[in-house]
């Protein structure tokens, strides 16, 4: 029974999962041009559904599987706090990224880029609908560079922050089932038909580690950790027990992650791989961005330097809103309850040649943060409560049971045993009695 409940949620996860997006809406675009600090203003959630399914999906003979995991999103009104027509203001990552990327270029070059910029009518800061950000917008610009330098975006349609992530799928995923070792089931074997990543500059940081985020191994501990790999973050992640917990009467081990997760060199040997970094709290992923800009933190920056939200006004980081975190139940490595929260920055600064920079100050400005969440509810969670609290405690209390009835029944079997055994002993000696007693006449007679 314990196979068959990760099996079925492997192949079809039962679990509604929603993605919840909240953009930083920059209040001040002028001042920061004079080099001014960001103000933001937290807008969202503008939730959208998330479907998931498994295709291409294919069994090997040393206990793996291969299959590529497919993923749409459907926005929801009635979840959300606005819609999908909501006007937002951030950086324009096609030019104050771009900037960045482009400053060790001749500064004659830099000039050119910056006409360039003019002429597509691209300035430092877009001011777009929710949905032309997320999933993408015309731009004369991209289709210039996807014309002329083509791969230097990730898109070759329109440009969004999410334009890849809809109707795509994760890569291919070889996982072990754990016929062979109940220890390994779900652990990643390969991606994309890879051991290792060539992304960062350490074998350890290289390391494709745990499973593919959905299931784990059963039977942990609180000494347990949940490693994953994420393509999204390009690396594996790994996080740590916090505390015991409940969900509607299961028992849950809540693991989180640790403050070293994102950690820079300096403050974590081991992150140093990961580098070339910054403060504490921001994963440098460039190297599999096209090498932007781009910083991956947790929302609000929480667990990161305090110097970051110094930069930018209007961020306040709290755990229990910033915080990730996988409730999973530790019998079955199957997770209850799943917060994952990243935020998604782009480092800015001014450059000389490309006046749309200005005067910007170097900053890592928050472009806006996100929260994948899903839960089991419903038969599903009906069926683990059943089969993983009920069952259990009265198989629990039906041993003592046993244990009593046995204990009782052998009671009784000494005590019978005891009172059979003495009262065949004095029905001998009764017996002796009545035998002495009827020669007695006759040693009589024969005196007589």
């Amino acid at each position: 029974r314990l196979c068959r409940i990760p099996k079925t949620l492997w192949f079809d996860l039962p679990v509604p999962f929603f993605m919840s997006v909240y953009f930083f809406h920059v209040l001040n675009p002028e001042e920061i041009l004079n080099g001014e600090k960001p103000m933001v203003e937290q807008r969202g959630p503008y939730v959208y559904r998330k479907q998931c399914r498994k295709e291409n999906i294919t069994f090997h003979p040393n206990s793996t599987v291969s299959y590529r995991e497919y993923r749409r999103y459907f926005f929801e009104p009635s979840m959300s706090v606005g819609n999908e027509s909501d006007v937002i203001t951030i950086p324009n990552m096609l030019v104050l990224g771009a900037a960045v990327m482009l400053e060790d270029l001749p500064y004659a070059l830099r000039l050119f880029i910056s006409a360039t910029f003019k002429t597509f009518k691209e300035g430092p800061f877009l001011t777009k609908t929710v949905e032309e950000l997320m999933w993408g917008y015309d731009s004369k610009l991209v289709e210039f560079l996807n014309k002329y330098l083509p791969g230097m975006l990730p898109s070759t349609g329109k440009f969004g922050l999410f334009a890849e992530f809809n109707n795509s799928n994760t890569g291919l995923f070889t996982i072990h089932t754990g016929r062979d070792d109940i220890r390994n089931v779900h652990k990643v074997d390969s991606w994309n038909g890879l051991t290792e990543l060539s992304y960062w500059r350490t074998p350890q940081c290289n390391m494709i580690n745990g499973t593919a985020g959905q299931l784990w191994p059963p039977f942990m501990t609180k000494e347990t950790t949940l490693p994953f790999y994420s393509p999204d973050a390009c690396r594996s992640l790994e996080l740590v027990y916090q505390r015991l917990g409940v969900m509607k009467g299961i028992p849950l081990y809540r693991y989180v992650a640790p403050k070293t997760m994102f950690a820079n060199g300096t403050d974590y040997l081991p992150n140093e791989g990961f580098c070339p970094c910054r403060q504490s709290g921001l994963l440098n992923v460039s190297s599999c961005r096209y090498n932007s800009p781009v910083f991956i933190s947790h929302p609000h920056f929480f667990n990161a330097d305090p110097v970051l939200l110094d930069y930018v006004l209007g961020l306040h980081p709290t755990e229990e809103e910033h915080g990730l975190f996988i409730d999973i139940h530790p019998l079955t490595g199957v997770p209850l309850n799943v917060s994952i929260r990243l935020q998604l920055n782009l480092y800015m600064k001014k450059i000389s040649g490309i006046t749309e920079t200005g005067k910007i100050s170097e900053v890592v400005m928050p472009m806006l943060w996100f929260e994948e969440n899903g839960y089991i509810d419903g038969p599903i969670l009906t069926t683990f409560h059943t089969n993983l609290v009920i069952l259990p405690a009265v198989m629990e209390y039906m041993q003592y049971i046993f244990i009593a009835l046995g204990l009782l029944t052998t009671i009784v079997a000494v005590l019978v045993y005891y009172k059979v055994k003495v009262r065949i002993p004095n029905s001998q000696l009764e017996s002796t009695s009545t035998s002495t007693h009827e020669r007695t006449p006759l040693l009589q007679d024969k005196q007589h």
